[in-house]
């Protein structure tokens, strides 16, 4: 009786076994860079982001200035051979703040495929994965240009504008607040716990309106993904 197919079957179990040993080597592993830097914020200013891209989350507080902490990492584990090629690609997507006027703008720079694809064709580099964590002023407005991921905005008190190309766009408002809403999705769902009317198109996309006269606007856009409106509960005293 020939041996073969055990023969077989037992390199493809050293095999396997071999590449759990390397999943698990912890000399491979992601590179992180993890930054915090607290800015002055203009009274009654704007925030805005410019060419944002993996996952932004704003939290209101009550502090008059802005906190923002930026996490990049490498999108897969690294050998130590490659580390150092590694880190230059990392270095090459940059987050800069700048006041202007009245604004404080967050603008992030990161390679781009070029060469013979079409510019509609063209996306983001996708070696790296980028997360910001950002205080501001509860009544900071908010102007927001997703690339692609997910945006969350918690316990602001006024004007909210994001466009997300590619993502969710989660906003969670004090539950007393006054609102003027106009969220849209090309290909996706609109949830809203405030009072509004739904447009469902024939084919695709999902819109929410309610006009509400001198109340805080939200505009909200997605292109591929949902929007989730959310009423922030005040928590119940304990007895």
């Amino acid at each position: 009786m020939s041996t073969r197919p055990t023969t077989t079957l037992l390199l493809a179990a050293l095999a396997g076994f071999s590449g759990l040993l390397f999943a698990d080597d912890p000399a491979t592993q992601k590179i992180q860079v993890t930054h915090t830097e607290t800015v002055p914020f203009p009274s009654a200013g704007r925030l805005r982001l410019k060419n944002s891209i993996g996952e932004l989350t704003i939290q209101g507080w009550d502090r008059p200035d802005v906190e923002i902490t930026t996490i990049k990492s490498t999108a897969l584990a690294i050998a130590p051979a490659k580390r150092d090629k590694a880190t230059r690609e990392l270095d090459k997507v940059r987050i800069a703040a700048a006041t202007q006027g009245e604004d404080l703008v967050i603008a992030t720079e990161f390679p781009r495929h070029r060469g013979w694809l079409p510019t509609w064709r063209r996306h983001p580099n996708t070696d790296f994965d980028l997360e910001y964590r950002i205080m501001v002023p509860r009544n900071a407005r908010i102007d927001v240009d997703h690339v692609r991921g997910e945006v969350h905005v918690d316990n602001l008190t006024s004007d909210v504008r994001v466009t997300d190309g590619n993502g969710t766009i989660t906003l969670q408002v004090p539950a007393d607040g006054q609102y003027d809403v106009d969220a849209r999705s090309k290909l996706g769902a609109v949830d809203s716990d405030l009072p509004g009317h739904e447009n469902r198109a024939h084919w695709f996309g999902h819109g929410f309106v309610q006009a509400t006269p001198a109340a805080h606007k939200l505009y909200l856009r997605v292109g591929f993904g949902d929007i989730v409106i959310l009423k922030m509960q005040k928590p119940v005293p304990l007895q």
